[in-house]
């Protein structure tokens, strides 16, 4: 049975060699090199507080647009293992504690962003910027949304929150002011990728 980790519909499958050990080791090849570019993109940072405004978003949104759901799932998932063994892969560092502490929500919240991106692409969005940015705003949605309920479970007592306005406090300080630029950096993914299809397919 031949090994399929990811649809003809995304950049990956159309590259993708057709051998089936060689198609594992790229996969494998493609996962590592996609928690390298996902640092990378968490290093590219504003320390803000209590979450720092990254490139990771944009990072994560783009590569499971072009590998699909099993892979990108799989590189986020990598990329949590290793900063969870203390990699410093994440905006200041690595470790247990920082996967539990304010930005742990967003952090897992990046696993199921990863599978309706990846799951678009896989049903044909990598080529219509339309759909795919709606996709993305709806991973991106999600990810707030868990973001926003960590906060909130974290709230109680903590120094960095407003105690008699926890929900607004929490609000104010980890999604209103990342609404716009997120939005932003959904469109470019959206755009970046499906540019990155047009010529993979004329390619062909």
């Amino acid at each position: 049975m031949a090994l399929t980790l990811t649809t003809p519909n995304t950049i990956l499958g159309a590259l993708e060699p057709k051998s089936q050990t060689s198609r594992l080791v790229s996969n494998l090849a493609t996962v590592l090199l996609g928690t390298v570019l996902i640092t990378l993109a968490a290093k590219v940072n504003v320390p803000t507080w209590p979450v720092p405004v990254t490139l990771q978003g944009f990072a994560i949104a783009a590569l499971a647009a072009a590998f699909g759901w099993r892979i990108g799932v799989a590189t986020v998932v990598a990329y949590l293992l290793e900063g969870a063994a203390g990699l410093p892969v994440f905006a200041t560092g690595g470790g247990m504690a920082y996967l539990v502490g304010p930005t742990g929500g967003f952090l897992l919240g990046f696993v199921p962003m990863a599978y309706i991106i990846g799951k678009a692409a896989d049903l044909g969005a990598s080529g219509k910027a339309g759909a795919l940015f709606a996709a993305m705003l709806i991973g991106d949605a999600l990810l707030f949304a868990l973001g926003f309920l960590w906060l909130l479970a974290l709230g109680s007592g903590a120094a960095w929150i407003d105690q008699t306005d926890i929900v607004g406090s929490a609000f104010a300080k980890a999604v209103q002011p990342f609404i716009v630029w997120d939005v932003i950096k959904m469109l470019f993914a959206a755009l970046t990728v499906t540019g990155i299809w047009t010529l993979a397919k004329s390619r062909r």
